[in-house]
């Protein structure tokens, strides 16, 4: 009978592997064994059980003598806990000292209110376990964790409630939990938050606890035991029931047959019915094991199975084998599985597919390795604002502008002024009064925005005298950054209210970004890079990353067996030579096409439904199924690349723009020149997220965001991202170059893949390799195209269309032959092809001897 975790089994005794000392049967005179000392696993957890039953008491006492002495331990508790060490003269009135103090003070006062004492039992039941080695009641000891810690909080938020609507002091009631949230409702919802309140425990109800009608609310058991586990338990009962009741039908109809057979024959030994019941309420958890609610376990009680050809009176040794699915109406027997099942066995047998499993010991970046700058703070005085509040008015009145009314909004590089024109003032003067008012101002650039998106209101930002920095170790420590669901999340900076901005790389999808030389575009593309670092997976994430610069990426090359993605058989992963980033460009464009293709097996529509039904094992490996990653495309400089490759990279870059966001292949593009012949029409329209740091002209500005504005930016990371309608102006985060050095000397410091992620095999044309060329298979044009070709110096198939009036693929063919003879070169993009031979005699020559 296999042995596995749901199945019925009898305990064992453990064996007695230790040899008897002193033993008379050993040689005289032999030494003694020597006495080991081993630590094993489960000491550790003998005296974690014990320290968690003495902290179980510890805060039962505390909590309890709180509630006396609570506020009398107020002023020590203010205090930093080294601080109320030392002091000599105080002593803590609870009955735990100062620790008790403390620690009620924190779980009560700061926390949970009285809800805190929910933390007991489940403590106390922790400890049991680990030194008893069973459970201290029947019912599962996660769910029981999980549903206690729900209920400490919901109490301390429906408490609170109450503190709050009635002004209490609630810090014992409700503790601070409680008393925020509800403050929050209050100002969201007034009233309204008791509902809010009593709809999530209704939620809990009926999908935690499985309640399904409105009676199990009112009349179930307090301490009853999960309904589903209730069903599973209940079937298993039936199914046994069941046989007891064909057998003893199968007597009745022995005993009630034609008496003309007066020989009645040995009845067949039948299983008694004590023995064929089972007493539920003696079975421990340890002898049967119900799956818990998260997974879709099968629960099997498995004896030695009557034959199917066996007659119904036939004894039989022991009852057929039952597999009870406690989370579906029907029956389901091994024999018949289909496909769906064999998955949810593989499932059951191996459980979630984990794609981090190969590198499980990958360690994130700490913020540690972040550096800390001084003078961050903003520098922004009373007196600055004053005066640049009156000097915008005076600006205004002096050219008979009105203003009814102006706020101010600090920002780290920037301050933001809203103004209020009196009625019948027309916008379009405002607009015209840049200049003027930078003059009056004696500030760098000024930017108005008329009007405010969603305000009636005019904007002028106005450059602050002291700048504030923006360290990456603060966005990065930040909740906002840390608690983010992304799937690619990014860090982009600050905004005027000081908020953190941060956005999905995945719903951009592709971000395009410009900048004059020395504006902080580097800078940038480092801490979109470091904020994934820091919150991926190198199983999730690969990165392309395309430097023409040569220095500028050269710093990630620690990490390429962890996070680069790079071409078979290539030197580097950091692509610097233009030929092999247009080979990569076409590789991740074969790489998208067949991404798209497990998509279309799979039935899905994108990266993230494809993984989430690969990682719950639906999809076959063996029929080249795999977990793919995130693909994200750097390019540092993008006008390098146009004026070198032009067509043969612009081509798979638009492609890739227009259909790669969905097998989840991203594109972040950068470039100091944003002129139309760098960002073309193709590229641009495929690009609706576009950051733009400060350029030299407004006509770059208008290409790269389709409006003015980033000519008037102070530099240093002062950036504007357009994302459709919206336009944001940031603070680009600060991260110098040996922070970088320290992140990827971290990570590849740390066991990696054997090799860079491998993309695709791309074969292009080499150079010097001559086209497929058969003289017998000559074009009947061909010589007359050669003089054509030799006569104009230029070997194009658009001369060979026009001049001799040909269709383009027989032009084309010609071209190929051409080049094969050797007497045009090589494809080389956008330009024309070379003429080879230069002068009539050599040309003949060369047809006389290919006829």
């Amino acid at each position: 009978m296999p042995d596995n975790n749901n199945t019925f089994r009898k305990k064992q005794p453990p064996k007695n592997t230790n040899p008897t000392r002193g033993s008379s049967s050993g040689k005289s005179g032999g030494s003694q064994i020597p006495l080991e000392f081993n630590v094993s696993k489960e000491s550790y957890k003998l005296a974690f059980g014990i320290f968690l039953l003495i902290l179980s008491v510890i805060l039962l006492l505390s909590f309890v003598s709180y509630l006396f002495t609570g506020d009398a331990d107020q002023d020590i508790v203010q205090k930093t806990f080294k601080n109320s060490l030392a002091q000599t003269d105080r002593k803590a009135s609870n009955i735990m000292g100062l620790m008790g103090a403390y620690l009620s003070h924190f779980f009560i006062f700061q926390w949970f209110g009285l809800a805190a004492f929910g933390w007991v039992p489940v403590v106390v039941w922790a400890g049991y376990r680990l030194v008893l080695k069973k459970d201290l009641l029947p019912y599962s000891f996660n769910r029981f964790t999980i549903s206690s810690i729900f209920y400490i909080i919901w109490t301390s938020i429906f408490l609170g409630y109450f503190v709050s609507v009635f002004d209490l002091s609630g810090g014992t009631i409700c503790g601070g939990l409680g008393y925020a949230v509800n403050q929050f409702f209050q100002q969201a919802i007034g009233w309204g938050g008791i509902l809010v309140i009593l709809l999530i425990v209704a939620g809990w109800l009926i999908f935690f606890h499985g309640y399904t009608e409105i009676d199990d609310w009112f009349f179930a058991k307090y301490f009853k035991r999960d309904p589903r586990e209730d069903v599973a338990t209940e079937r298993i009962r039936k199914a046994v029931q069941v046989e007891t009741d064909e057998d003893e039908i199968f007597e009745e109809e022995e005993n009630t047959k034609d008496n003309s057979f007066r020989h009645t024959p040995t009845p067949p030994p039948v299983v008694p019915k004590e023995e064929a019941k089972i007493d539920f309420l003696k079975i421990s958890k340890e002898d049967i094991e119900v799956p818990k609610p998260f997974e879709e376990k099968t629960l099997s009680l498995e004896v030695e199975e009557k034959p199917k050809n066996s007659l119904p009176n036939e004894p039989f040794k022991g009852s057929p084998t039952l597999i009870i699915e406690t989370n579906q109406e029907e029956d389901i027997f091994e024999d018949d599985l289909d496909t769906d099942d064999v998955n949810e066995k593989v499932l059951k047998d191996f459980g979630l597919f984990d794609p981090t499993l190969d590198l499980g010991n990958y360690q994130y970046p700490p913020i540690t390795l972040l550096s800390e700058y001084g003078n961050t703070g903003t520098k922004v005085t009373e007196e600055e604002l004053e005066a640049n509040k009156n000097n915008i008015v005076e600006t205004m009145r002096n050219f008979q502008i009105g203003i009814a009314s102006i706020k101010a909004t600090i920002g780290p590089t920037v301050t933001l002024y809203e103004i209020v024109p009196e009625a019948g003032i027309r916008i379009s003067k405002i607009k015209n009064l840049e200049d003027d008012i930078a003059l009056n101002l004696a500030a760098l650039g000024i930017r108005i925005i008329a009007p405010m998106p969603g305000k009636g209101t005019i904007g002028i930002e106005v450059p602050n005298k002291n700048r504030e920095m923006v360290t990456m170790k603060s966005v990065i420590a930040s909740d906002k950054f840390q608690k983010s669901n992304f799937d690619l999340p990014i860090i982009l900076g600050k905004t005027i209210s000081n908020e953190i901005f941060v956005t999905d790389l995945a719903k951009m999808p592709h971000l395009l970004m410009a900048g004059a030389t020395g504006q902080g575009k580097s800078v940038g593309l480092n801490v979109i890079l470091a904020s994934l670092l820091y919150k991926k997976h190198p199983a999730q994430i690969k990165f392309v990353l395309v430097d023409p610069k040569k220095v500028e990426l050269t710093l990630y090359n620690k990490i390429e067996r962890h996070f680069l993605a790079m071409l078979p058989n290539a030197e580097e992963a950091i692509i610097t030579d233009t030929k092999k980033v247009v080979y990569t460009l076409n590789s991740l464009c074969i790489e998208m096409d067949n991404r798209y293709n497990l998509l279309k097996d799979a039935g899905v529509r994108n990266l993230k439904e494809y993984n989430a039904k690969f990682i719950q094992r639906r999809l076959n490996p063996e029929k080249g199924h795999r977990y793919l990653p995130y693909i994200v495309l750097v390019i540092d400089e993008l006008a390098d690349l146009m004026m070198t490759a032009g067509k043969e990279v612009e081509q798979p870059i638009a492609r890739l723009a227009q259909l790669a966001r969905a097998i989840g292949i991203h594109l972040i593009v950068a470039t100091q020149r944003p002129s139309v012949n760098v960002i073309t029409g193709l590229i641009k329209a495929n690009f609706p997220a576009r950051l733009s740091f400060k350029v030299t002209s407004k006509i770059d500005s208008r290409t790269i965001l389709d409006t003015g504005g980033s000519e008037q930016l102070v530099g240093n990371g002062d950036m504007l991202l357009s994302m459709g309608s919206d336009m944001v102006r940031l603070q680009c985060p600060f991260v110098d170059t040996p922070e970088v050095e320290d992140i990827c000397e971290f990570i590849g410091s740390q066991r990696a893949y054997d090799s860079a992620y491998l993309l695709p095999e791309f074969y292009g044309d080499e150079e010097g390799e001559t086209a497929e060329f058969d003289a017998s298979e000559l074009d009947p044009m061909f010589d007359d195209a050669a003089r054509l070709m030799v006569s104009h110096q230029q070997g194009s198939t658009s001369l060979i269309q026009r001049k001799m009036k040909l269709g383009y693929n027989r032009a084309g063919r010609i071209i190929d032959q051409l080049e094969g003879a050797g007497i045009v070169g090589p494809f080389e993009g956008s330009k024309a092809r070379e003429v080879l031979v230069k002068d009539m005699e050599h040309l003949e020559e060369i047809l006389r001897k290919l006829r």
